[in-house]
């Protein structure tokens, strides 16, 4: 018999998950607010009380529409933990609410934090940030390809790898591409430069657009280094890299020596590429 943590790695794989989600009517329950609680891993943790006060009151004027994803409460029985939909349940509190639709799934612990970043990738408002380092974590702690991705989340392969190399910009450029300072386009002209941040602060100050700024990128002075003697990588090489790049969503450089020998780089932009790199190495999924 083969256990169901087994078949795809980590849970039950993304086409059976995002089989569960409900579409329409289907399995729906009334669900008192007060047996509804919290997922303490819910990844997203910003509810502005602006956007919080409109959902409040479209729900107000037209109800729940979208009926919550639960699971019953791994601590207490009788009650509920939200896998998805935690705004519209703050939301329906705020409303008055006394019941929500919601469609109950025993999901487990890493089957339901796997369907909440789905839930928020799927979201029209998420920051080209918060949906790179969903997807990063999707393929990380979850082993999805970006194939997998692109086909269950109807996003190209190529949206997944470009959002994802953003995170080996700089923490403060990051910190401006999350609050809308700087436009995903920006970022990606940003992306390969050494002065990534001097050069985002001058878009920033100066009001420059993405057309603006990929001239500014092409005139920008190389960072001074020490003289080195230049390697030419082959072209196997420089593939894996690339292959282990797209993989991780940060920057991969191999260098491989005579006889065998050599060493992999992994670079990080910010403490949670360093967490994400500690999570791979300490659950032998590397390399799988």
């Amino acid at each position: 018999m083969t256990d169901k943590k087994t078949r795809t790695g980590l849970g039950r794989g993304l086409s059976t998950l995002m089989a569960d989600v409900p579409e329409g009517g289907k399995d729906l329950s009334q669900i008192d607010v007060d047996q509804i609680h919290a997922n303490p891993d819910q990844p997203r943790r910003s509810f502005p009380k602006h956007e919080m006060g409109e959902l409040a009151t479209s729900i107000r004027e037209k109800g729940v529409i979208q009926p919550l994803i639960l699971r019953p409460h791994p601590s207490r029985p009788g009650e509920y933990e939200i896998v998805a939909g935690e705004r519209r349940w703050r939301a329906a509190q705020i409303a008055r609410l006394h019941q929500v639709p919601a469609v109950i799934r025993d999901f487990d612990d890493t089957e339901a934090l796997e369907v909440a970043i789905i839930e928020n990738i799927q979201r029209a408002d998420l920051n080209p940030v918060d949906e790179a380092q969903a997807f990063r974590q999707l393929m990380q702690r979850f082993g999805h390809t970006q194939e997998q991705l692109s086909e269950a989340l109807g996003k190209s392969r190529s949206h997944i790898a470009n959002q994802t190399r953003l995170l080996s910009l700089p923490a403060d450029v990051l910190e401006m591409l999350q609050d809308g300072r700087l436009s995903a386009g920006h970022a990606r002209v940003l992306v390969p430069l050494e002065h990534a941040s001097d050069l985002a602060r001058r878009v920033v100050a100066q009001g420059l657009s993405v057309r603006q700024t990929e001239v500014l990128a092409r005139k920008a002075p190389p960072s001074p280094k020490a003289p080195t003697k230049r390697i030419t990588k082959d072209a196997d090489t420089r593939a894996l890299e690339g292959d282990l790049s797209a993989a991780i969503g940060m920057n991969v450089t191999v260098n491989h020596k005579r006889g065998g020998a050599g060493s992999v780089t992994v670079s990080y932009a910010d403490l949670e590429g360093l967490d994400a790199i500690c999570r791979l190495l300490s659950s032998g999924s590397v390399g799988q």
